[in-house]
């Protein structure tokens, strides 16, 4: 597991709506279509006098594949599952298991110390413990 704390944020802007005049006239101009092609693990977030524990289910993930960007406002969880390829000759009768990146962005209500933050990773649950900075006041 790789982490890393940074204290800013870059946002990507995506402008929807009417195409500009003229945009479909020239050929072999094709219009590019942006797509989320990560997927979200389930995720539990409590909140305590103390501090705030976020546990995220992630079973067939290796370690390795995973990464924690900390800011001082949200903690992102980034990483991809790889599930072994059926055999063949098989045929799918059910694909539920979701597989390839994921992405999770998790907004802290509460200013966290970040030098005491603890993470563990046991039987594919990820556990982050925030401890309260400043007397816990929220944002």
């Amino acid at each position: 597991m790789r982490y890393r704390r940074i204290s800013y944020r870059y946002a990507l802007m995506v402008r929807t709506g009417p195409e500009p005049l003229g945009a479909g006239l020239l050929p072999g101009r094709e219009r590019v279509r942006l797509a989320q092609t990560w997927w979200q693990p389930a995720a539990d977030i409590a909140e305590s006098p103390a501090g705030l524990t976020v546990m995220v289910e992630l079973a067939g993930v290796s370690i390795d594949d995973i990464d924690l960007l900390f800011y001082d406002d949200a903690v992102v969880i980034e990483g991809r599952r790889r599930l072994p390829p059926p055999p063949v000759d098989a045929r799918y009768h059910a694909a539920q298991i979701r597989q390839g990146p994921f992405r999770l962005e998790v907004p802290l209500p509460c200013a966290i110390d970040h030098d005491a933050t603890r993470a563990s990773y046991e039987n594919g649950l990820l556990i982050l413990e925030f401890p309260k900075a400043n007397g816990g006041t929220t944002r």
